[in-house]
C-alpha cells in the first residue's frame, strides 16, 4: 500500500505532498502513551488510535471497508479493488493522489492526520521547530482548522459529501447498506477532539466557540447540498439523485389494512403537494434558527428561498437548480454573517428556545430534522457550559429529558412526530429556567 511521491521537493505539486501517519510519530511529536505535553497533549496519535470510542473512527475508516457490513455494501455493489478505490477511499482513507504520497505514506492508515490538516511537505520542519508558529505552518500550507469555515469545508467532503473522486455518498450506495448522512461540525469535532482549548491554544490559534461552530458548519452544509444539487450528472434516469431528499419521507410503512392511517403529515416549511419526496431540509431548519434571532433580515431572505426551492422542485428540474443557486447564496451570506460574530448568552438561549419552540417545531415532522434538533439543543447547552455562561449542575439538569429526546430519534423506523414533538417541550422547559 506505501507508495513513493513522484513530485520533487520544492516543485508546486510539493505543497499538497502527504508524508503519512508515521511522520509525525515519535514520543517527541504526537505519540506520547500519556497526555504529558507542554503546550499540547503530544499523545494525539493515541486518541486517535483508539479501537473503541468514536475518537479513533477516523484511524478505523479503511478498515471497516473490509468487515461485514462493508464487505456487504462491496458485494451488493460488485466492486472490485478499482471500484473500491474509486468510490470508498475519497473519504475511507486519505485522498491524496499517488503522486502526493511520500514514502511512508499508507492508504490502509485510513483518516490519517494529513487528511483533515493538509499535506505536510512544507510545514512538517516549521510544525517542528522550537520557536515556530501556527501562522509560520498554515502560510506553508497547514489547513486553519480552527476557523469553522476552514474546519467544515474539510468535514463535510466525507461527512456529508464532495465532488472529488470518491467522496459522494450516492443513494445507490446507501442503498446497498451504507449509514445515513448527517452533519453537525460541532458535535462531531467534539466527538473527535484530541486537542485542548486553554489559554495557549487560544493565544496561538484563536477559538471561534461552540455556537459559532455549529452555526457556521449548518449554513456551510445547507450550501454544500445545494452546489452538489446543481452539479451536472447528479441524476439517475429519470430520476433525481435521491441522496439530496428526505429518506424517512418514502421509508414509511406501507399497509394495505383499511384500518391504517398515513404517517406522512404536511409541513410547515414545505409547500410541496403529499407524495412528492421533499428535499432534506435538516440544516435549513437549524439555519432558520440562528438566522431569527441574529440576522433576521437574512432569515426572512432564508424562508422566501427554501419556499421557493422547495416548490420549485415539484414542478421543473431547471427551475429547482436556479432556487438551488439562489439559496447556496443566501446560506453562503448566512455562513459569513455567522463567522464573523460573536453570540452572546441571550442570543444562544434564544436560538435554544426557537431550535426547541414555537413555529419551528411545527417542522419536525421527519426524523432527520428532528435528529438535528436535538443534537443543536446538545451542542448550544454545552457551548454555553463551556463558556462559563451556564451553571453546569443546571444544564445537567436538563440531560434527563434530553436523553428522552435522543430516545424518539435512536432508531428512524420508529419514529413518532408527536412524541419526538413533546420530549423535545420538555428540554425547551429546561432550557427556559437557564435564563
Amino acid at each position: 500500500m506505501t507508495r513513493n511521491a513522484t513530485a520533487a521537493p520544492g516543485s508546486s505539486a510539493s505543497a499538497a505532498v502527504h508524508e503519512g501517519v508515521a511522520s509525525c510519530a515519535g514520543s517527541t511529536c504526537h505519540s506520547r502513551q500519556v497526555d504529558s505535553g507542554v503546550n499540547v497533549r503530544q499523545n494525539e496519535l493515541i486518541t486517535w488510535q483508539d479501537p473503541s470510542s468514536v475518537a479513533g473512527a477516523h484511524s478505523r475508516a479503511y478498515r471497516v471497508l473490509y468487515e461485514a457490513r462493508g464487505q456487504a455494501i462491496i458485494r451488493k455493489m460488485g466492486l472490485g479493488p478499482e471500484g473500491v478505490a474509486n468510490q470508498c477511499l475519497g473519504c475511507h482513507a486519505d485522498p491524496a493522489p499517488p503522486g502526493l504520497r511520500g514514502a511512508r505514506f499508507q492508504l490502509s492508515d485510513g483518516v490519517g492526520c494529513e487528511a483533515c490538516h493538509g499535506g505536510s511537505r512544507n510545514w512538517l520542519a516549521s510544525h517542528r521547530a522550537v520557536g515556530g508558529t501556527h501562522a509560520d505552518n498554515v502560510a506553508r500550507g497547514m489547513k486553519a482548522l480552527e476557523n469553522p469555515k476552514v474546519r467544515a469545508g474539510v468535514c463535510l467532503d466525507c461527512h456529508f459529501s464532495g465532488s472529488k473522486p470518491g467522496q459522494f455518498v450516492s443513494h445507490e450506495i446507501m442503498a446497498a447498506g451504507h449509514p445515513r448522512v448527517a452533519f453537525e461540525l460541532d458535535l462531531f469535532s467534539t466527538l473527535q477532539q484530541h486537542w485542548d482549548v486553554d489559554a495557549d491554544y487560544v493565544q496561538r490559534k484563536g477559538y471561534a466557540g461552540g455556537v459559532k461552530t455549529w452555526a457556521v458548519g449548518q449554513a456551510m452544509a445547507l450550501e454544500r447540498a445545494l452546489t452538489l444539487y446543481g452539479e451536472p450528472g447528479r441524476n439517475r434516469g429519470a430520476f433525481p439523485e435521491l441522496l439530496f431528499f428526505d429518506c424517512h419521507s418514502c421509508h414509511r410503512q406501507i399497509s394495505d389494512d383499511p384500518k391504517a392511517r398515513p404517517q406522512w403529515q404536511a409541513n410547515p416549511g414545505r409547500p410541496i403537494p403529499s407524495g412528492s419526496p421533499p428535499f432534506n431540509d435538516e440544516n435549513m431548519i437549524m439555519l432558520a434558527a440562528a438566522a431569527k434571532v441574529v440576522a433576521p433580515g437574512l432569515a426572512a431572505r432564508l424562508e422566501a428561498d427554501s419556499r421557493a426551492f422547495h416548490s420549485a422542485i415539484a414542478r421543473d428540474r431547471a427551475e429547482s437548480l436556479r432556487a438551488a443557486a439562489k439559496l447556496a447564496a443566501t446560506s453562503r451570506a448566512l455562513s459569513d454573517a455567522f463567522a464573523a460574530r460573536a453570540f452572546s448568552r441571550a442570543e444562544t438561549l434564544a436560538i435554544v428556545d426557537t431550535v426547541l419552540a414555537g413555529e419551528l417545531a411545527r417542522r419536525y415532522t421527519d426524523y432527520a430534522g428532528s435528529a438535528q434538533a436535538v443534537m443543536a439543543a446538545d451542542t448550544l447547552l454545552n457551548a454555553l457550559v463551556a463558556s462559563g455562561q451556564a451553571d453546569r449542575a443546571a444544564v445537567a439538569r436538563i440531560r434527563p429529558s434530553l436523553d428522552r429526546a435522543y430516545a424518539q430519534v435512536r432508531d428512524p423506523n420508529s419514529y413518532r412526530p408527536e412524541a419526538f414533538r413533546a420530549a423535545l417541550t420538555q428540554v425547551a422547559q429546561g432550557a427556559r429556567s437557564l435564563r
